[in-house]
């Protein structure tokens, strides 16, 4: 005789199945701000592994050290992004002005490429002097308002008087504050100007960020912490 599963034991085996999967399946879905920190860490690394690898150094260039390889943050276009790139007095303007910038060729880029996407950029929105009039050249992820939910940024330790939403690596690896922008009242005005001697900390909220600006209050918070000297950048 050919044995069968009763009614019963059928019904029984789809409800554990039912069961099983509400546990399981919460557990595995993303979090949109965990993967925003985790991109953003891998970018500051890379932000790092550029500035050791391409020495700013110019003993005929005065402002040399404006050119640090940096993350910067901005709330253009009404959303919040990053982009990672190297001032120069050279491409747009002709002066160090903060901002990434790129001739209308593509020759002369301030703006890192992207090692993942071919002819794309590391910024993530249209920023004045850069790809205004076309989206073509921007990295989508960058835009972390957009694609992560991500309302509010904070920038803050370091203990350099700065209050720039940009972290400045030299060439190796170690943490600046400050701003190239020849302009600015926080400009970096020697080589070791505004170099951190503490903690880094950037806080990515999908919601109003909570004081303090060290750790995280809530779910809707997630803190990196970049450290002094090293530049070893960590989720908390």
């Amino acid at each position: 005789m050919k044995k069968a599963f009763t009614l019963l034991e059928l019904v029984f085996v789809v409800v554990m199945i039912g069961i099983l999967a509400a546990v399981i399946i919460p557990k595995t879905r993303s979090n949109p701000l965990q993967e925003a920190a985790i991109q953003l860490v891998s970018h500051i690394r890379y932000t790092q592994h550029l500035a050791t690898i391409g020495d700013k150094f110019d003993r005929n260039e005065p402002y040399w050290f404006r050119q640090k390889w940096q993350l910067a943050f901005s709330t253009a276009a009404g959303t919040n992004s990053y982009m990672i790139f190297s001032d120069s007095p050279a491409t747009v303007g002709g002066a160090y002005d903060g901002n990434p910038g790129a001739n209308s060729t593509y020759t002369d880029v301030e703006v890192a490429g992207n090692p993942l996407k071919k002819n794309k950029y590391l910024i993530g929105v249209p920023f004045g002097s850069f790809d205004n009039s076309a989206t073509k050249k921007l990295s989508n992820e960058l835009n972390i308002g957009k694609k992560y939910a991500v309302k509010n940024i904070t920038v803050s330790g370091g203990s350099t008087g700065s209050s720039a939403r940009r972290i400045l690596f030299d060439h190796m690896g170690r943490p600046y504050r400050g701003n190239t922008s020849s302009t600015s009242a926080a400009a970096l005005n020697s080589a070791g100007d505004r170099i951190t001697t503490s903690a880094v900390y950037i806080k990515l909220c999908t919601d109003i960020c909570i004081n303090p600006k060290k750790s995280a209050n809530n779910k809707n918070e997630i803190v990196i912490k970049i450290e002094p000297e090293t530049g070893y950048a960590h989720i908390l």
